[in-house]
């Protein structure tokens, strides 16, 4: 039986592809007038989504001559165009927030992480939403590996490597610019961490690898890794910030390395 309530795409399952990521450091007009959309369809009134903008981008609404319905929503529209792209996403936040004041049936505020999340992937923004956060959204595989990471990590009892991982992730995800810098260096010191535990060793990761259980030539590409987070993690060159898909690529092979070797360990123990 279909949901008398939802639209004809969504009761037969019809949806765009996902379109290659092209926006980061950009929030594009579709963004901003599909959120406006997203905000009034749970329930949010003009004046109210007008104080949340307002509040955000610390201004004043215009009372004096935006009191009817039309002229907020005039007001509303200039003010999300108008609004630092960063700030866009520091809105849809604050919405979020918002929907669950009012979410008494506890099902707005997913309708609308499920409704925005797909408007990223449409349209190319490497952005998603995740627990009321604005996270940056990467390739599957990234995507994958450090949920994969967090959860057998967490399941692994190794808690330090997990925090880590969490906090590459926030790294990566900063606006107005992500730290890709913070970010491979947490991806490398999770990685370190699940090493250690996995060797029983204390030295860095450098001297461990060889002595984990790494199938050639993967072992050799982990000690390539590592003089390359090395170089670009802790010793930057003056103007030379790691790019946004370098760091993508640290914090996906660290996170699918380290499973990786918890997997493996568990196995061992096992047999």
């Amino acid at each position: 039986m279909t949901d008398a309530g939802s639209s004809f795409s969504e009761r037969f399952n019809y949806s765009a592809p996902d379109a290659e990521i092209t926006v980061r450091e950009d929030a594009p007009d579709v963004l901003r007038v599909g959120l406006t959309q997203l905000a009034y369809a749970a329930d949010i009134s003009g004046k109210a989504l007008r104080e949340l903008i307002c509040a955000v981008l610390l201004k004043r609404p215009d009372y004096a001559h935006n009191w009817g319905a039309e002229n907020v929503a005039r007001e509303i529209d200039d003010l999300m165009s108008e609004a630092p792209w960063f700030k866009v996403y520091d809105i849809a936040e604050r919405v979020h927030m918002e929907i669950g004041k009012h979410d008494y049936t506890g099902t707005r505020q997913d309708d609308f992480t499920r409704r925005l999340n797909q408007l990223f992937r449409e349209n190319g923004i490497g952005w998603q939403i995740e627990d009321g956060k604005i996270m940056a959204r990467g390739s599957e595989a990234f995507a994958l590996a450090t949920r994969d990471a967090v959860e057998t990590m967490r399941a692994a009892r190794t808690p330090t490597a997990a925090n880590e991982v969490h906090e590459a992730l926030r790294d990566i995800s900063r606006r107005p610019h992500a730290d890709t810098t913070g970010a491979i260096q947490h991806a490398m010191a999770a990685l370190e961490c699940v090493a250690r535990e996995v060797s029983g060793s204390s030295d860095t990761l450098g001297p461990i690898i060889n002595r984990l259980p790494l199938p050639a030539p993967l072992d050799a590409a982990l000690h390539k890794l590592w003089g390359f987070t090395s170089q670009e993690g802790r010793h930057l060159q003056e103007g030379r910030d790691p790019q946004f898909a370098e760091a993508e690529l640290v914090v996906t092979v660290a996170s699918a390395v380290s499973v990786y070797l918890l997997r493996h360990r568990a196995r061992s123990q096992q047999g």
